[in-house]
């Protein structure tokens, strides 16, 4: 196995762990640092192992990029409008179109790590899809048939919810009702008034390439006077000679002030967002939960409960996890859950593991997805079959 992640992250050590204690030779880590800065590429990595040109080409996984400010600055500058000028690396990314105020790509390096502030999120996973087209073009050169755990392609279309959830409707699959397409929501004016339009009061707005709650909000507004009332990890600093910073924090936090919540919300819109219906969704002692299923290969395996006293429920920011059997599922109820996460990872044929996020509604318990995370195996405390979730795929794939 080839391991393109941050070397020496909990994710990274714990997949050589898992390799080492199913009895599997170390993974070859290849660091997305020097991979974006020019000191390493797939294919110098590859023939210094030997991996070059033979007919059984190793397993190629994309670990998460996150968590790395220097990962995240340079990703930043790749995909700055004077990084790159050829159409074809933005070939992967589902949405074109330019990012807005976007920086160039010396402004996009200088930029220096404060804890917790989003800095231009479409502008960043701009870059990521161009990394990820180079890799992809990359081991086509070296190999027939690479044979990748996700597809970059894939991944790709899965850090994107816009493009997500236009996949998975299509295959049928059930999911929240999408209040507009992004290219109606140009602003916050524009998604009150479709709001109002389709009736829809209350919906989750999400930034369409966030993960861990990052861009989150839970919105909804009342049908008779408009008051409105946002939960969201969100918060803003503003500055007297130049634009407000918006950072994300692991406390979600209620804002009921239409000064707060709009410049917030376009915010989100100008980098792209996510806006559906707010799923009501099952609840344990007053609190609501959504279910965190994993799928290997076509199989839902490790499931963890989210619970949260807001709507809310990534683990990220400290929601209590739990099993399916402690918050009162039934094995029907459970069952549900595990075939509409296949059946989620069945409308990606080239790859083989994700996280899928699925709320039970409230009452009726239907199964709706949520999200797909191509990077949701970090789950902590939970066996399947006797396996943690790295080492139950390095069994199966």
């Amino acid at each position: 196995m080839i391991l393109i992640g941050n070397p020496g992250n909990r994710r990274t050590s714990g997949l050589q762990a898992a390799r080492l204690k199913m009895g599997l030779p170390p993974a070859l880590e290849l660091s997305y640092l020097e991979l974006l800065e020019g000191e390493a590429s797939l294919a110098r990595a590859a023939e210094r192992a030997g991996y070059a040109g033979i007919s059984e080409p190793p397993l190629l996984r994309l670990d998460a990029p996150g968590e790395l400010f220097e990962v995240e600055r340079a990703l930043i500058a790749l995909g700055a409008p004077d990084a790159c000028s050829a159409e074809e690396a933005d070939r992967l990314l589902p949405y074109g179109g330019e990012d807005w105020r976007p920086l160039s790509r010396n402004n996009a390096l200088r930029m220096q790590e404060r804890h917790g502030r989003l800095y231009h999120p479409s502008q960043w996973f701009r870059g990521y899809c161009r990394l990820l087209a180079g890799l992809e073009q990359e081991a086509r050169r070296l190999w027939a048939a690479p044979r990748w755990v996700n597809a970059p392609g894939d991944i790709a279309v899965m850090f994107d919810k816009r493009a997500t959830h236009r996949l998975l409707t299509d295959a049928g699959i059930p999911m929240p009702r999408l209040l507009a397409s992004p290219e109606e929501l140009p602003d916050y004016e524009a998604l009150r008034e479709k709001m109002a339009a389709k009736r829809m009061h209350r919906i989750f707005l999400k930034l369409a390439t966030g993960s861990g709650a990052c861009g989150v909000i839970a919105y909804q507004t009342h049908p008779a006077t408009g008051a409105e009332v946002a939960v969201t990890t969100m918060g803003m600093e503003h500055y007297t000679a130049r634009p407000p910073s918006i950072f994300s924090v692991k406390k979600p936090y209620r804002y009921t002030d239409a000064k707060v919540i709009k410049p917030l919300v376009d915010w989100l819109l100008k980098h792209g967002a996510h806006a559906e219906q707010w799923i009501p969704k099952a609840s344990y002692k007053e609190r609501t939960f959504d279910i965190r299923q994993l799928v290997v290969r076509g199989e839902a395996c490790h499931q963890v409960a989210r619970v949260s006293g807001t709507p809310i429920t990534n683990l990220h920011i400290r929601n209590e996890r739990m099993t399916a059997e402690e918050v009162g599922l039934s094995e029907a109820d459970r069952r549900a859950a595990r075939e509409c996460a296949e059946s989620a990872l069945a409308a990606f044929p080239a790859s083989s593991v994700a996280g899928i996020d699925i709320a039970l509604s409230n009452g009726a318990r239907r199964p709706y997805v949520l999200d797909v995370n191509p990077f949701g195996d970090l789950l902590y405390r939970v066996q399947y079959r006797g396996y943690d979730p790295y080492e139950w795929q390095y069994k199966k794939i």
